[in-house]
């Protein structure tokens, strides 16, 4: 049976799905934003269907959508970020010790997360990186649901023997995985 629509539903209901399809299809927008001889910035942009502050709590509850192999104890269980300013963004080894990756500098629910450090092979080196993680509010055209674009930028500086040629798309590339499992999962439930 065929429920009965009045034009003006039809008209919500396609303006929905074609906002939906629109929103889901964007692409992200990943790129190297600058290279020089001490150090780079990457950029990545990603909508979301999930308010600010959902997204905000879900990018907190960071074991649930980054990738094991990016760990160093293969255990996303393992990973924490303890929001606030001077917490850490912590692997703990299953047997004692861990890894600090990055320390909160600023923390505004719903608006943005912003870190300091160095990511896994960067720590062997004379660098420091500052990451943010910036949450706009998104009204879609039918006004339906609040919706959230990501905006994550990562700037690292200092000393890498070899130069930063090489290590700043390798980064890139890491943290587009990252950001597109995160993305994955606050839209669709899943991380792939």
């Amino acid at each position: 049976m065929r429920p009965n629509l009045s034009s003006s539903q039809l008209s919500r209901l396609a303006i929905g799905l074609v906002s939906a399809l629109l929103y889901l299809s964007t692409p992200a927008i990943a790129e190297v934003i600058n290279v020089t001889s001490n150090g780079f910035q990457v950029r990545h942009e990603v909508q979301l269907n999930i308010p600010p502050e959902e997204a905000y709590e879900l990018l907190v509850n960071v074991g649930s959508w980054w990738n094991p192999s990016h760990t160093y104890t293969l255990n996303t269980k393992n990973l924490s970020i303890d929001a606030r300013p001077g917490g850490c963004f912590c692997e703990k080894y299953p047997h004692g010790g861990g890894v600090q990756h990055m320390s909160v500098v600023h923390a505004a629910p719903g608006k943005a997360l912003r870190m300091t450090g160095a990511l896994g092979p960067l720590q062997a080196h004379g660098l420091a990186g500052s990451m943010g993680w910036d949450f706009i509010a998104q009204k879609p055209a039918d006004n339906s649901q609040a919706l959230s674009k990501l905006v994550l930028t990562y700037t690292v500086g200092g000393y890498m023997p070899g130069g930063f040629e090489k290590m700043a798309p390798m980064v890139n590339a890491m943290l587009a995985e990252q950001i597109t499992r995160y993305k994955n999962l606050a839209n669709t439930g899943k991380v792939d």
